[in-house]
């Protein structure tokens, strides 16, 4: 999205009043995977409460790769963001739950039930069992979220992508036909450890999906869009293919500011690699990048993948990009932040915008 297209139809008095002036939330949309998201947007709410910075955070989560396990309906990111934001996650795996104990997976087990590959904490399995039953009485998954986040207090408002189904699948290399073998994500991820090339990726349900209420909303009125540093094929991709989500973030008047997942050719988690190689795209962070090209009007990248001669879009910062702790990954969000506030007028001008005027303490 080329910003000196965006229409912004918020305009500045003349003058510039003193920053103890009150000034309005910045409104914040995130589009977000797990544990690196999670990471990054607690950078984001620490960075604002170091600089007395008023956000309202909308986190738009990846629930592609929800599942059904033992009956219970586990949605792994959307979990993953509100313990970490809670404050309840378990910090060194960065995902699940802490002090975690796991004696209904080892019942399980001697029933002979439940997945050995996929093994839900007893803390863990108390969201699980709560979000099954709202479900089951008829709420949707955007409410039955709300109601788990009554408990947290993420700071944040977090939505599901779509309150559709919709689920990620893997087409293993290997196979053809109608010999292929499909699997779920998780399986695929968790039980495979992505050892198995994947072919494809399968977005079942998307062709049916819509935004969750509120989700368009939050794009439409958002100050910047952030894209944390998520996996951009099955954590990132399948929110932009809910359909009318890519164009409403293309058509945004908000600044669209990403930040890489890959360093150094290398993903930060996981086995980004793996999904990158599957659909064509190089492990680099300029490539990904590209999959974001009618998207981004900045991008953030660690400084050993500065490039050498740099687009003109998305405009690109080079800093320190490991979260190594909560301090980093604020600097990290503030960098974002930062550099939303240069993009987000026609001229450039941080004072041109809505979002520039907001960081820098002027009414929008």
């Amino acid at each position: 999205m080329d910003v000196a297209r965006a229409e912004h139809p918020h305009t500045l008095p003349t003058g510039s009043p003193s920053l103890t002036v009150p000034i309005q939330p910045l409104r914040v949309t995130a589009l977000a995977g797990g544990v690196g998201a999670a990471r990054f947007l607690r950078g984001l709410l620490l960075h604002a409460r170091e600089r007395g910075l008023p956000l309202d955070v909308t986190v738009v989560g990846n629930t592609a790769d929800d599942l059904t396990i033992s009956g219970l309906r586990v949605c792994p990111d959307l979990d993953t963001v509100m313990y970490t934001l809670g404050g309840g996650v378990e910090e060194r795996q960065g995902w699940g739950r802490t002090e975690e104990t796991f004696t209904v997976a080892e019942e399980l087990r001697a029933y002979g039930r439940g997945r050995d590959w996929f093994t839900l904490g007893d803390r863990d399995v108390a969201t699980h069992v709560v979000r099954t039953a709202l479900l089951a009485e008829g709420r949707t998954p955007t409410q039955v979220t709300a109601a788990l986040c009554e408990r947290w207090q993420p700071g944040v408002r977090l939505l599901p992508m779509s309150d559709d189904p919709v689920e990620t699948h893997v087409v293993l290399d290997g196979t053809t036909g109608d010999g292929a073998t499909v699997v779920h994500f998780q399986e695929w991820w968790v039980r495979l450890r992505a050892a198995v090339p994947a072919r494809e990726f399968l977005l079942t349900g998307i062709e049916r999906a819509r935004p969750a209420p509120g989700v368009l909303d939050a794009v439409h009125g958002a100050d910047v869009i952030l894209l944390p540093p998520s996996n951009p094929v099955v954590s990132i991709g399948p929110i932009l293919a809910v359909p009318g989500l890519r164009d409403a973030v293309r058509a945004a008047s908000a600044p669209v500011v990403g930040v890489s997942p890959v360093i150094g050719g290398a993903p930060v988690r996981g086995m980004a690699d793996a999904c990158l190689a599957a659909i064509g795209v190089e492990t680099d962070a300029m490539a990904v990048a590209g999959l974001y090209a009618d998207l981004l009007d900045g991008w953030l990248v660690d400084l050993v993948d500065a490039p050498g001669t740099p687009p003109d879009r998305p405009v690109v910062r080079a800093l320190p990009l490991l979260m190594t702790d909560p301090g980093a990954a604020a600097a990290i969000a503030g960098a974002a932040l930062d550099l939303a506030a240069t993009l987000g007028g026609p001229t450039g001008d941080a004072t041109d915008s809505p979002t520039g005027a907001a960081l820098l303490g002027e009414p929008r």
